[in-house]
């Protein structure tokens, strides 16, 4: 992201702030680089900080004058990304820097994941730590790594180090909602060992790909109708195994346990005696699952070529057990809430299939409900497919929810700045995804928290855009917040 493309957006501050942060390699786990320049950025201004045992910063300010004696505010984003791009993008994402761009009032990235998520957050933290001007009370900014792949920075920052009761989480990603509640979570990770075969004779091989797909966040997105790769490939193969000539040698789709794939594959050989049949019921199948989702995913391909022979193949009994397992497993929402509507309660995922380097399939699901017996069903659930499968399986240790307080004070204050700032209501709701907001009230007693942000779509995806427009808004309404609180 060059800083001359973004001289014309305001607020410059955070614009510029925002352009650091793409600078800055910062995949999930690896955060060492953002750290070492938000302590670079304190001791240039002579700001307290503290780095903590698990990796997160805290940068204090102190209230300006007449704020002194207003309950301290804590602000709080993570500085990690979802690293995600096209099969068509070479991008490093260890090494490289973003590479952003403007169009059409949004920011993006040239096919990879931009970082908005969640660093158009930390970029207003640092805004607000340098301005002299904004009037606040004693500002507390939390900056948490590993957000994005276990919330592991949420759950070992010392809450000690926390004296602020009162939170704002800028980690949403709809201007105009305050968010009050989420979901917890929990992952589902399936293993088998592949059983291998020698290549039958006079077989020609063939590779299945599934791409094109909008893909997006297992929570927000799961209610959209998006397809899922792997389950389109799994259909497909399903249908492929009932010829008796058919012999599949390698599988893979998406990537990471919170985003829905966007792309699977598989490679497979068939009998060249029945290679002219299969072809034409591969097609017609193709047409038909083209035209099921031609409205909601109208880029969708799926294409089968012709390529070379593999040195082996999986036995058919094991590679009848793996597409069976992966065709039952469930995907998409299982139950809608009762007390808010439109939200989903509880969903799963189908994230990911691959191959290990110790030689093992691999096959991750996630799970999220607001209801932590809801969760605990739909998990068993996936791993009763898993044992009917004759794989191993385990669940991470997960998360929680976080459950709405609609008589909270910051929500009511919040609230009240929106309907006289804009002339209207925000809306009020929980969120179908994970929070770190979960965490820190589960550890710090008696902490009030809101989460809110600008629009960002496609989130977890290439297609991830930040709205120019709502980072001003939500620029100026966080400022009122604090001015007036």
């Amino acid at each position: 992201m060059r800083e001359d493309s973004f001289n014309s957006l305001t607020p410059k501050k955070v614009w510029h702030f925002f352009s650091e942060i793409c600078q800055i390699p910062r995949p999930s786990k690896h955060e060492k680089a953002i750290i070492a320049y938000l302590e670079s950025f304190a001791k240039q201004r002579g700001l307290d900080y503290l780095v903590d045992k698990g990796g997160n910063i805290i940068i204090y300010k102190k209230a300006t004058l007449g704020y002194e004696n207003k309950p301290v505010i804590v602000l709080q984003s993570h500085v990690d990304m979802v690293c995600e791009k096209n099969a068509d993008t070479t991008h490093d994402f260890f090494s490289e820097p973003i590479n952003a761009y403007v169009e059409d009032g949004w920011v993006k990235a040239q096919g990879t994941t931009l970082g908005a998520d969640n660093g158009i957050g930390v970029a207003m933290q640092l805004a607000l730590l340098d301005d002299i001007d904004i009037q606040h009370a004693a500002l507390e900014c939390i900056f948490t790594v590993d957000e994005e792949t276990g919330l592991t920075g949420a759950s070992t920052l010392e809450a000690s180090a926390i004296n602020g009761r009162t939170m704002i989480n800028l980690d949403s990603e709809d201007e105009g909602i305050i968010f009050i509640g989420c979901a917890g979570g929990v992952e589902t990770i399936g293993y088998c060992t592949p059983e291998y075969s020698n290549v039958p004779d006079n077989c020609a091989a063939f590779v299945l790909t599934v791409s094109g797909l909008q893909g997006g966040h297992s929570g927000d997105d799961i209610n959209k109708g998006r397809g899922n790769a792997i389950k389109i490939l799994t259909r497909l193969l399903y249908q492929f195994q009932k010829h008796a000539s058919f012999y599949m040698s390698d599988i893979s789709g998406g990537n990471l346990h919170n985003a829905i794939p966007r792309e699977a594959k598989s490679s497979f050989v068939i009998e060249k005696s029945k290679t002219t049949v299969f072809v034409k019921e591969t097609n017609d199948l193709i047409k038909h699952i083209l035209d099921e989702n031609k409205d909601n995913e109208p880029n969708l391909q799926i294409q089968v070529k012709e390529t070379l022979l593999p040195e082996k193949v999986y036995t058919k009994d094991f590679s009848a057990r793996l597409i069976c397992t992966l065709y039952a497993l469930p995907h998409g929402v299982v139950a809608m809430s009762n007390t808010i509507p439109g939200l989903v309660e509880t969903s799963t995922n189908l994230a990911f299939v691959r191959h290990t380097t110790d030689g093992r399939i691999e096959i991750g699901t996630s799970q999220r409900s607001a209801l932590q017996t809801a969760k605990y069903d739909i998990s068993q659930q996936v791993a009763s497919v898993f044992i009917l499968g004759s794989m191993e399986y385990v669940h991470t240790m997960g998360y929680p929810g976080w459950k709405p307080n609609k008589n909270s004070r910051i929500l009511k204050h919040a609230e009240g700045v929106y309907q006289k700032m804009f002339g209207k209501e925000p809306v009020i709701t929980a969120i179908h995804a994970g929070l770190e907001c979960a965490l820190f009230v589960d550890k710090i007693p008696g902490l009030d928290v809101i989460s809110v942000g600008p629009t960002i779509k496609g989130a977890h995806s290439p297609d991830e855009r930040l709205s120019i427009e709502s980072v001003e808004k939500f620029w100026k309404y966080l400022i009122e917040i604090l001015e007036t609180w």
